[in-house]
């Protein structure tokens, strides 16, 4: 219960903070930034799948919800915020795979937001255990939910 709180408040802060650090950031640093955070969510989701689904790691339920804490926590973040004017488009050597859909289908993209976030959140709660199969389970769901927005609105 302390490290849901804990991480509570960290996405609250974080999604507080946002607001006067995306006052001051740069377009490319947006991009970049939420680069990061996928990237970072990619790198948990693999921990999970080879521990849960490709059994190709032994199972450890720290790291489990360890991982599962960490996608929660960044797809609470508000990231969407991210996706500023100026963002739609490379800038320099700063590169977006974002189509421009994401920036104009508001319904669309809300929908994929919070199927994602619900999957996300579930996931932590399943890694909370130890049933392996309950785990893989949600994990192709969460990434059914990743695939869904990656398909409608990120370029290959």
């Amino acid at each position: 219960m302390l490290l849901k709180r804990t991480l509570l408040l960290s996405a609250t802060l974080a999604v507080l903070s946002s607001g006067i650090a995306l006052a001051d950031m740069k377009p490319e640093d947006a991009i970049k930034t939420r680069q990061a955070g996928y990237m970072f969510m990619g790198w948990n989701m693999a921990k999970i799948k080879a521990m849960a689904v490709d059994n190709s790691e032994d199972f450890d339920t720290k790291k489990m919800q360890a991982a599962a804490n960490a996608i929660a926590a960044i797809a609470n973040s508000g990231m969407g915020a991210l996706y500023m004017p100026g963002t739609e488009k490379d800038i320099g050597n700063v590169k977006t795979r974002a189509k421009a859909e994401i920036f104009t289908d508001k319904e669309g993209v809300k929908e994929v937001a919070v199927k994602f976030i619900q999957a996300a959140n579930e996931m932590q709660k399943v890694a909370q255990g130890d049933d392996v199969f309950a785990i893989a389970d949600q994990f192709k769901k969460l990434g059914s939910s990743c695939k869904a927005c990656h398909d409608k609105y990120r370029k290959e």
